[in-house]
């Protein structure tokens, strides 16, 4: 076993105002509805405080027969979404995302996704926070065009 860590993190700006962009990436329940093709199934396995995406709440995504689950540790409302993965046999431990939006002056969220991970297997680490990072870019940029559809803000 290794006690590595690694990280990676992603930035993107959307036109979209914060509560927009919060009320997606929270809402384990609609991330069907943008991350695909990754994500294909989308649902709550249990609410948390405030419901349904706060503190406690445990988003399932995934696609038949592979889901992952994460549960929200922090949530400050339209501003920080923090979870990580539960219940999974992956090849990482410790998985930690960590979601912050931020106005930007111009108008708009700027946002910043950040991940972290223990290796669990030594030599994985660098491939996985590729694979990792590649994933939360994805979303990333599917988040931004889908808070910019809602909000009416796509360029």
């Amino acid at each position: 076993m290794s006690d590595r860590k690694f990280t990676f993190e992603v930035t993107k700006t959307a036109s979209a105002p914060p509560a927009t962009v919060f009320r997606l990436v929270s809402d384990g329940g609609r991330w069907s509805e943008w991350a695909k093709p990754i994500v294909l199934q989308s649902s709550w396995a249990r609410q948390g405080d405030p419901a349904p995406g706060g503190v406690g709440a445990v988003r399932k995504l995934g696609m038949w027969p592979v889901f992952v689950q994460e549960e929200t540790v922090e949530y400050e409302q339209d501003r920080r979404h923090v979870y990580k993965l539960v219940g999974a046999r992956t090849p990482v431990k410790d998985y930690f995302g960590e979601v912050t939006l931020t106005p930007n002056p111009a108008g708009g969220t700027d946002i910043r996704w950040a991940g972290s991970f223990t290796e669990g297997a030594r030599g994985t680490g660098r491939a996985m926070r590729a694979a990792l990072g590649g994933a939360v870019k994805f979303f990333a940029g599917r988040l931004v065009r889908a808070a910019e559809r809602e909000a009416g803000t796509a360029h």
